[in-house]
């Protein structure tokens, strides 16, 4: 394949930080991951803050750290590090040094002349919320996430650990230091405020009257006020007299929950941002001066220049702007846009020029340059699939009960399609661009006219939710993966179910044809790929190696490779041997989209994390794959693997049954045979050859051999062997985990019910253990609280024994869409872990 070349670009920040703009074009290259050559968009926006000399702004988001030159409005840094998203960023006193919290549970430092990272600190337990410089920038104070609920003072020089502040009983959504650096304020998703003395590390007073979580605290300037932000279903900002403990104003006009706080310089006013809109309020009076307006989704951030001439906000979600204003006027002063929420889905045109991806909107973008080049707007739910058909002309995206066709060009939208009656999880043109096929979460597939709009049928059968759909190369067949742990291939013009492919044990997320049709991949939450042979059903390659779910899946343009994306990474596998060749690693969330280059020189993949990250494809030879052809009439089948069996635990040197050339026939042989059937008529089940220990071969596997080795009247002492190695594998009992484990849950995202899989283990197999699942809303409130009860050791995987949630509170009522957070309590174990439900 092409290999592109790797462009590194190495800045060192001065005291001006003044780049041309020629220079700052090409941030979307700053600190790629290894073998990337292009970033599209600069992911999700947490948290903004000004230098104290005004000349930069720092963005805490999804990949880093955005520095931002305030006279030019220019990209001049991005600072990488942390493993998962930025949520806080705040620079000293003297503006020497950038600290920022992360949720991969560390702090660092940073030198914000060179950007170079001054020191790592770590033990803050479920993730870093929030921190904050003492006045005399000595002290650093950080904020604990889910689970933690604690405070940490640091030695700002040294990073050493002073003392952790214990006494919220949720997490810490954001602290801040008095103007004379004795008092602590912080708030917490548990609704209240508390004031801590710094020096002794005792609770002075906590402040109660918020009815839900406190998103941002902040003094003014004189030490004498502390306001604070009430999220979601408070909505009011309260201003206490610090002194007293006692709320001054309570003021109410936000028509949602407050992320953010700040006082202008002199203490004259608040502003405050929320739903769509930044308030600015008379501190002394508490009255409303004015509203700035134009963010399109929840304001997460706002904070002040130093001379109180400019606010800066920063938008969430689906806006997910930065926009500066002036505050005498209430003037846009210039939006900062490029920074993007999670990308669901990516798909190239046909001729590789251009890329779009869908998430919480459809961008195209040059795949060459990497600018943006249209932004849809109107699908009014998050997209969840894109797809351009084959003449490039149309582009066709999914997402709440709709499918929406558009003008590839223009962005026009020119039909909507209707009929869903949830998600659209998947789209799929037919190859001749006639047919779009649409899987939902109402667990149907439909068929419509591309042209004219009409449904033309609807496929009914599996009995979760349709997460993927895939024509055949000819469009005679239509694959779709499902929830309910089943891949169907169906007749694309009848409608009729040909076959329905069994083996894995999760969802199944993503299925594809190889471009001979021959092959079908199907990746899973069951953290396999699988290979099947279309004609026969039969899986030829079970791919084993990631350690998280599969997202997705592609397949190369010639199908020698296929990429699947999980958790964080991506891997690439030898379709012919079922060998994993290389891992991509980079992505700071789930890649939620792998798609191939028309000509195969990049792989793209889009993640939560908020970029699409395009890779030049340089692949290592593979790995020349065991003779298999043991009798050597040329073709690998059942012959071969009886003959195998019936020279098992001989040993020596030169056996031809000894595949793998260990010296011994054994189990491992067996399955290598295995793996290279589907090159023959009449292919049986095939296993991969990572999964080649005895504890991992199933009983249905050594079943449908014994079938075809009956059949075609193969070596009778082989088909003695397998049918011994069937009545072990049909008592063999489940393996006992070695350590306890929260699990992914299933389907994520999911409407309106799913499954919370984990594992239990103990020293002591006989012992029982007390199980909880906590189900909190994203602000930290808690919704629903189930009791497992005394569990014995085990996997609670499947659907009959993992956790299941309906998607209610504890009232019973359906929850909205959002994110949740869920928390297993097993003994003195204790993880948690995010979900998304999508209506």
């Amino acid at each position: 394949m092409k290999t592109l070349t790797l462009l590194t670009l190495t800045l060192l920040l001065t005291t001006a930080l003044a780049l041309t703009p020629a220079t700052a074009q090409e941030y979307q290259r700053w600190e790629l991951p290894e073998g990337a050559t292009l970033r599209l968009g600069k992911g999700s926006i947490n948290e903004i803050a000004y230098s104290p000399d005004g000349t930069l702004l720092a963005v805490a988001s999804s990949i880093g750290i955005w520095l931002y030159d305030t006279a030019t409005y220019q990209e001049v840094a991005l600072l990488t590090g942390h493993t998962h998203e930025v949520t806080s960023v705040v620079f000293s006193p003297d503006g020497s040094t950038l600290a920022s919290g992360s949720s991969d549970e560390t702090i660092r430092l940073w030198d914000a002349v060179t950007g170079e990272t001054l020191t790592t600190l770590t033990g803050q337990g479920s993730g870093v919320e929030n921190v904050a410089f003492s006045p005399d920038g000595r002290t650093l104070a950080s904020g604990g996430s889910w689970g933690d609920n604690t405070i940490r003072l640091w030695d700002a020089i040294t990073g050493d650990r002073l003392t952790t502040l214990i006494g919220h009983t949720d997490s810490v959504s954001s602290v801040a230091f008095s103007p004379d650096g004795q008092t602590l304020a912080s708030g917490s998703r548990d609704d209240t405020i508390r004031l801590w003395d710094v020096a002794t590390g005792a609770t002075l007073t906590t402040l109660i009257g918020h009815t839900d979580a406190v998103a941002s605290v902040v003094f003014s300037p004189d030490g004498k006020t502390l306001a604070s932000g009430g999220s979601w279903e408070d909505k009011t900002i309260r201003l206490w007299d610090t002194v007293t403990g006692y709320t001054r104003h309570t003021l109410i006009g936000h028509t949602n929950g407050v992320e953010s706080v700040v006082f202008s310089p002199d203490g004259s006013t608040l502003a405050s941002g929320g739903w769509q809109n930044i308030h600015l309020w008379d501190t002394v009076t508490g009255e409303r001066l004015t509203t700035f307006t134009g963010h399109t989704d929840y304001v997460s951030s706002v904070v002040f220049s130093p001379d109180g001439s400019t606010l800066a906000s920063g938008g969430s979600w689906g806006d997910n702007t930065i926009r500066l204003w002036d505050v005498a006027t209430g003037d846009t002063l210039t939006t900062l846009t490029g920074h993007t929420d999670g990308v669901e889905s990516v798909v190239f045109s046909r001729d590789g020029k251009t890329l779009a991806s869908g998430g919480w909107q459809i961008r195209l973008w040059d795949a060459v340059t990497g600018e943006t080049l249209t932004t849809f707007t109107g699908h009014g739910s998050s997209v969840s699939s894109v797809v351009f058909s084959p003449d490039g002309r149309t582009l066709a995206s999914g997402g709440w009960q709709n499918l929406h066709l558009w003008d590839a060009v223009t962005g026009e939208r020119l039909t909507t399609l209707t009929g869903h009656t949830a998600y659209v999880s998947s789209v799929a043109f037919s190859p001749d661009g006639r047919t779009l096929a649409s899987g939902s979460e109402d667990e149907t597939i439909r068929l419509w006219d591309a042209v004219s709009g009409d449904r033309l049928t609807t496929f009914t059968g599996h009995t979760e939710y349709v997460s993927s759909v895939a024509f055949s190369p000819d469009g005679k067949t239509l694959a779709s993966g499902s929830e309910d742990d089943t891949v169907r291939l169906w007749d694309a013009v009848t409608g009729e179910t040909l076959t329905t492919l069994i083996g894995h044990t999760e969802d199944v997320r993503s299925v594809v044809f190889s471009r001979d049709g021959k092959t079908l991949a199907s990746g899973s939450w069951d953290d396999t790929v699988r290979l099947w042979d279309v004609a026969t059903g039969y899986t030829r390659h079970t791919l084993i190696g990631r350690t998280s779910s599969v997202s997705s899946i592609a397949f190369s343009p010639d199908g020698k490779t296929l990429a699947s994306g999980g958790w964080q990474t991506i891997h690439l596998w030898d379709t012919a041997t079922g060998e994993r060749l290389t891992t991509l690693t980079g992505h700071t969330g789930w890649v939620e989209s792998v798609v191939f280059s028309p000509d195969g020189s990049i792989l793209a993949s889009g993640s939560w994390d908020g970029t699409v990250l395009l890779w030049a494809l340089a692949l290592p030879a593979a790995t020349p794959e065991p003779v298999a052809d043991i009798n050597g009439d040329g073709v690998v089948n059942i012959q071969d693997l009886t003959l195998v069996a019936s020279q098992f635990g001989q040993t020596g040197e030169d056996i031809a049954a000894d595949v793998n050339g260990d010296g011994v026939v054994d189990i491992t042989d067996l399955v290598l045979v295995a793996a290279a059937f589907g090159e023959a008529a009449g292919a049986a089940p095939a296993i991969a050859k990572e999964n080649i220990e005895p504890g991992n071969l199933q009983a249905a596997d050594v079943q449908q051999w014994l079938r075809d080795a009956k059949q075609a009247n193969a070596e009778t002492a082989g088909i003695a062997v397998l049918e011994q190695l069937l009545v072990l594998l049909s008592k063999r009992d489940l393996p006992v985990p070695k350590e306890t484990a929260l699990l992914a849950n299933y389907p994520n995202p999911f409407n309106p019910e799913t499954w919370i899989p984990f594992r239990l283990a103990s020293p002591d197999p006989n012992t029982l253990t007390a199980v909880t699942l906590s189900i909190y809303a994203a602000d930290g409130k808690l919704v629903r609280t189930l009791a497992l009860g005394q569990l014995p050791v085990g996997t609670y995987q499947s659907r009959s024994r993992a956790a299941y949630w309906d998607g209610r509170n504890a009232r019973g009522e359906p929850v909205a869409s959002g994110i949740y957070f869920y928390t297993l309590q097993a003994g003195d174990f204790s993880a948690t872990r995010k979900m998304l439900i999508r209506k």
